[in-house]
């Protein structure tokens, strides 16, 4: 590998991580003169902001959540190749779920794993998608629809060609069920013993 081309790579893992870290759920609620972390499950995402917001606004943060991983992956895929892509769109996911402007804190990381995918390898969006509609629809949870989504990304890494494909999809889909592992418990124990509804988006 050139100089150059570690130039670029590394510059996709830089620009992705901090593009990734902007996180307009916060900036949004701000201007408001609301503080994310006093409502809901106190994430700084799509899903509760849209508790605190309404759901248009919710939607608009989703959009720029997806932009965050989708532009940094289409730019250095367009510019360096695919792994270029793949290695901006996980920094982007990595910048959004640890983003130093909030003190290492950040979102769930579905809405960026989603437009990164859609950057680096968009055949596999279609998958992933039915997997979250069948898993929210089933559960009535944002959060088992995401992890079902990791699992068919999971899956598709382990079907395409290429040890970059494999380790960007198997590094995104263990990304989102870490940060979901708490709605894993929350749906076992509603399904052992019907609660109230899921806060922990």
């Amino acid at each position: 590998m050139s100089g150059s081309q570690i130039a670029v790579l590394v510059a996709a893992a830089v620009v992705g991580y901090l593009v990734g870290a902007i996180n307009p759920a916060t900036l949004i609620a701000k201007t408001r003169g609301i503080d994310l972390k006093e409502i809901g499950s106190g994430n700084p995402g799509a899903t509760n902001a849209s508790r605190a917001m309404g759901k248009k606004t919710g939607v608009l943060i989703g959009v720029l959540d997806v932009l965050k991983g989708f532009l940094p992956a289409l730019a250095f895929g367009l510019l360096a190749g695919t792994g270029a892509a793949e290695l901006a769109g996980f920094a982007a996911v990595v910048g959004h779920i640890t983003s130093p402007f909030l003190r290492g804190r950040g979102g769930k990381g579905v809405a960026t794993t989603l437009g990164a995918v859609l950057g680096a390898q968009p055949l596999w969006v279609p998958f992933l998608l039915i997997a979250f509609a069948v898993g929210y629809l089933i559960t009535k949870r944002v959060g088992i629809g995401a992890v079902c989504g990791a699992a068919v990304l999971f899956v598709a890494a382990w079907f395409t060609p290429g040890l970059d494909a494999t380790l960007f999809g198997v590094g995104m889909a263990l990304l989102v069920i870490g940060r979901h592992w708490r709605n894993i418990g929350a749906a076992w124990r509603d399904w052992r013993r019907p609660t109230g509804p899921d806060l922990l988006e």
